[in-house]
């Protein structure tokens, strides 16, 4: 059938299965939008307030949902905003096609009105990034774009599009999409029998698990190879929800604001497995240092990762899902019962604990898991309470806990929960933030009321930036050189005036009750929580130190 470029653009994201859309309109991709409108039915749309909030959507409802994202944005200044969620997205491993429109062809490379070389800028932080001139590869590049972001290791791609191209009309034929296939090729019988050799020597091991765990729909197996074998287990910030937080043998995160049970356990193993994760420098700590009495076996779908921030002994590369099932038949079943007893009792030696008798962020998370039963999705944005979300709620299943891992993405909180509650309609989706992280992008409240996009923003005011600060308290003499946000800003009033429902907590006693109101609520909801502007998250290792060398407030 003849259609013109935007009415591919709409029937290839039909052949991929897109229901949602996030973006937000301009001159250059107007074409577009009048062809999405014919198909409005079909392909909902969500209007942002920003671009970046249109591609923290895209992104949170790609964690949410397992699917691609997908976002639309203008030409120029359209464009770039869309960057700093494209890099989030990348760093994190989450797949997503952006597409953008530019200026027609004639109009390339002469500084054009709202013209931008958006593929150039966007190339070291997706998986392929390409402008499309010719109609002809229209949509094949499409359909390429779906196949990259979704196989291998996964991540983001972008699509650029001349605006003439949107225009123009050419023979559009449909085709099935292709399947998505585990990458299986590079795992070899001999990488898997070398680290079952040094499983089934290991009298201490210990199970690290990362955000590829949850890619590769591997929780399953994680389950199965840390009961085998007995092990304890430790996660990274973004592998959250891939072992149960409320399994025994579940340690705690690991790194900087790790538990000290998960930090001593790995600088004591005599093996250290690490599923699906790229040993990022917050996790490791002083790397020469890391896991330094241990054999380490790393199991990764990405070969680039290997070796790259940490030697290691053994490595099988591959989908993990699929290492994972072929590695288990090798494996011997083992109880290192005295070695997960040692870790139980260090844990109960060296808890989390917090001032418990003021209003503090960790009661308030602790709160929010108990009243929805650690059943809620739960978003976040970068800083002090990012942390308090990942240490004081229990997540066990994954897509549970959405965050901004690699590129600590302040502002990224809200707009991620937009997209997970449209993704996930019947889950109770809260994001956790500061009031730092809430100024950002507290635009997206309007965006959330305008679609009817019931989400809960329970924001940690403390007035200033609370991490920054936590780093000025501990290591530059109490200096607050612009860290103070004692402005006088109203966020009760400032919800509101956006058509959301603001509620204040300044106690303790009054958490339980705006929780519950809030999830009752029939609109979204900002719970402003005032919070004190020195309380800090601990343990905490300083930076470029071995884990194990974390401390916390006994330790000042």
């Amino acid at each position: 059938m003849l259609l013109n470029g935007s009415e591919i653009v709409i029937e290839c994201l039909k052949e991929q299965g897109v229901d949602t859309v996030f973006g937000y309109p301009g001159g250059t991709i107007l074409n577009v939008y009048d062809a999405l409108y014919k198909h409005k039915d079909e392909i909902r749309h969500i209007l942002t307030s920003h671009e970046q909030g249109a591609s923290h959507a895209a992104d949170g409802y790609a964690r949410a949902t397992g699917k691609c994202g997908v976002v639309f944005a203008t030409s120029g200044p359209g464009a770039t905003n869309l960057v700093t969620g494209i890099a989030t997205a990348y760093m994190d491993s989450v797949p997503l096609v952006a597409f953008t429109c530019n200026v027609g062809r004639p109009l390339l490379g002469k500084d054009s009105f709202q013209e931008v070389d958006i593929a150039g800028i966007t190339m070291p932080i997706t998986k392929y990034s390409v402008i499309v001139r010719d109609i002809k590869k229209l949509a094949p590049t499409i359909r390429r774009a779906f196949q990259i972001a979704k196989s291998g290791r996964p991540g983001p791609v972008l699509v650029d599009i001349t605006k003439d191209v949107t225009s123009e009309e050419y023979e559009f034929t449909p085709e099935v999409p292709m399947p998505i296939t585990r990458k299986v090729s590079s795992i070899k019988k001999e990488d898997l029998m070398k680290a079952a050799e040094l499983i089934n020597k290991a009298e201490m091991p210990v199970l690290f698990v990362g955000g590829g765990a949850i890619a590769s729909d591997a929780s399953e197996e994680i389950r199965a190879l840390a009961h085998k074998i007995s092990a304890p287990v430790c996660d990274t910030l973004m592998g959250k929800g891939t072992f149960p937080g409320t399994d025994p043998l579940y340690m705690g995160m690991l790194g900087m604001h790790g538990t000290k049970t998960a930090n001593n356990a790995v600088a004591h193993c005599d093996l250290l497995i690490a599923a699906g994760t790229r040993f990022a420098d917050r996790d490791t700590g002083k790397t020469s240092q890391f896991a330094s009495q241990a054999k380490i076996i790393h199991l990764d779908i990405d070969a680039a990762e290997i070796n790259k921030n940490v030697i290691v002994d053994a490595a099988v590369v591959g989908d993990l899902k699929e290492t994972l099932k072929a590695l288990l038949p090798l494996i011997d079943e083992a109880d290192h019962g005295e070695w997960v007893s040692r870790m139980n009792k260090f844990r109960d030696e060296h808890p989390l604990v917090y001032d418990y008798p003021r209003l503090t962020g960790p009661y308030i998370v602790e709160e929010i898991y108990r009243i929805t039963e650690g059943q809620a999705v739960i978003t976040t944005d970068v800083g002090q309470h990012q942390m308090w979300a990942a240490q004081y709620y229990s997540y066990t299943k994954p897509r549970t806990f959405l965050s901004s891992g690699g590129l600590g993405t302040m502002g990224f909180g809200f707009g991620a929960a937009m997209g997970a509650k449209v993704g996930c309609p019947d889950k109770t989706v809260i994001n956790i933030a500061g009031d730092g992280c809430f100024r950002m992008n507290m635009n997206e409240v309007i965006s959330a009321v305008r679609n009817g996009i019931k989400v809960i923003e329970v924001v940690m005011n403390n007035e200033v930036l609370g991490m920054v600060r936590q780093w000025q308290n501990l290591f530059y003499g109490q200096r607050y050189s612009s860290t103070v946000l004692d402005d006088g800003i109203d966020f009760v009033k400032i919800a509101e005036g956006m058509g959301a429902k603001g509620i204040r907590v300044t106690k303790k006693e009054e958490v339980d009750a705006a929780i519950r109101e809030a999830i009752a609520a029939d609109r979204p909801v900002v719970i402003d929580c005032r919070i004190d502007k020195d309380d800090m998250v601990f343990p905490m290792a300083p930076a470029g130190k071995p884990i194990e060398h974390a401390f916390d407030q006994t330790d000042l």
